[in-house]
């Protein structure tokens, strides 16, 4: 049976920088005590576009390897009213979180404590000095894996949007 190395978090590495253009993994969602799942109950309808519409709430990049498109769009932007700097150890900030979709719905959900935790793992990048020594790649080339961050918490949100004004989320921002 194949078998792949797994390695502990490397501290060097942050993990978390998910704007590295080398890294594989996409922007996950942070809380304030970590990453988190995010769990909508329905459908979330993104807007369709065609190669030459030019959309604001649109990203299109192109791969430089695979030649592909990929169009990012933003969902919204969470919030968590309850949490304060001040008292970081608290878990108040868990029972209200808001996810401002769009311009003109937000959605009221909370965080939980998964059951068990999971763990994000990505690639492991081999450094020069493991390349020339080969020991980076263990058996000719085989990959190796790290353990980014282990996930504890998830978002849901249960209930339907509600309306509200461009006023109030300029107000949260």
């Amino acid at each position: 049976m194949p078998s792949v190395p797994l390695h502990p978090p490397n501290k060097s590495s942050t993990v978390l920088d998910t704007t590295n253009d080398n890294n594989p993994l996409p922007p996950l969602l942070r809380t304030p005590s970590g990453l988190a799942i995010l769990e909508l109950q329905g459908t979330i309808n993104f807007p369709t576009t065609t190669p030459n519409d030019d959309v604001d709430m649109d990203t299109q990049t192109e791969e430089e390897n695979t030649k592909t498109k990929i169009i990012e769009t933003e969902l919204g932007k969470i919030m968590f009213p309850d949490y304060s700097d001040l008292d970081p150890e608290s878990t108040k900030w868990m029972k209200r979180v808001y996810l401002y979709a769009g311009r003109y719905q937000r959605m009221t959900g909370e965080v939980k404590k998964l059951a068990k935790p999971l763990a994000v793992i990505q690639r492991r990048p081999i450094t020069k000095m493991q390349d020339e020594n080969g020991t980076g790649g263990g058996n000719g080339g085989q990959d190796e894996l790290e353990i980014v961050d282990v996930i504890k918490y998830k978002i849901i949100f249960a209930s339907r949007p509600e309306p509200v004004g461009l006023e109030t989320i300029a107000e949260r921002s």
